[in-house]
């Protein structure tokens, strides 16, 4: 098996945050302000074993910002409806092997933390059987609340998993499920998993998704994870732990202040 390889989707297009990839973060070890992307890229250096970090993307503003810190980049169509859609074109344009575990490293994503990363490749290595992995997160009190804050102001933050005994996914939701109105927070072991946006495929996995229509669902909660489910498609949940360490993604602009505080 050839080593992994991870792939960060970028595109400028985004009907909540237009060119959120080369947003500006909190000034960077060497003194700079650094994108947003610049981040996410630095996360994924930390992942061993991984011979290969890539971008892809549709934006030739984001090309010349990923080549300019010395990331490898590819470009990709315009027409990729989602992230997995562009990490299969570009997975094809590399010429990646079927024995390749891809990683998508979410560019909105620089908190991920490399541990993450490693559970789902290890998860894939060790279970030929899974074809797609992506973590679950326990939520915390200040993460439930999270949740519940943004959902009552009306914003499309965090997303949300359910899960069988066996670790596979029954449904994701950008509502806060199970029903958790009666959880004050306070519970030790809280029953809602934050899903971070985070995956790991086979590449034939890639290709079955590629030639499946976009399902109802996938259309309605915006999630392009559903298509798997929604074509009996396991996904394995891998339970990963915060370990003191805050995670939260830039869903929307007033995400910035809430992630950068805690790069």
């Amino acid at each position: 098996m050839s080593n992994p390889v991870i792939i960060i989707p970028a595109r400028w297009g985004s009907s909540r945050f237009a060119g959120k990839p080369l947003t500006a973060l909190l000034t960077a070890p060497d003194g700079t302000n650094q994108p947003l992307l610049w981040w996410s890229y630095q996360a994924a250096l930390k992942v061993l074993p991984t011979t290969q970090v890539w971008i892809a993307t549709d934006d030739v503003r984001i090309i010349e910002a990923a080549r300019s810190y010395g990331a490898q980049a590819v470009m990709t169509s315009v027409d990729c409806r989602n992230g997995t859609e562009r990490i299969y074109e570009a997975a094809n344009k590399l010429n990646l092997s079927d024995e390749t575990i891809i990683v998508n490293l979410q560019g909105d994503a620089p908190l991920t933390p490399p541990d993450f990363i490693a559970a789902l490749i290890d998860t894939l290595i060790a279970d030929p059987s899974v074809s797609v992995a992506t973590p679950a997160l326990r939520c915390d009190k200040a993460a439930l609340e999270r949740f519940r804050d943004q959902r009552a102001r009306g914003l499309v933050g965090g997303t949300t998993l359910v899960k069988a005994a066996n670790g596979d996914a029954l449904y994701f939701s950008k509502e806060v499920l199970p029903f958790a109105d009666q959880i004050t927070g306070q519970e030790v072991s809280i029953p809602v998993f934050h899903h971070v946006g985070l995956y790991a495929y086979r590449r034939p996995a890639l290709a079955h998704y590629m030639n499946l229509n976009e399902g109802a669902l996938e259309k309605i909660e915006g999630l392009e994870q559903l298509r798997f489910l929604e074509n009996n498609i396991p996904v394995r949940c891998v339970e990963v732990e915060a370990a003191g360490r805050a995670f939260w993604e830039v869903n929307n602009p007033e995400d910035i202040a809430l992630v950068s505080k805690d790069l």
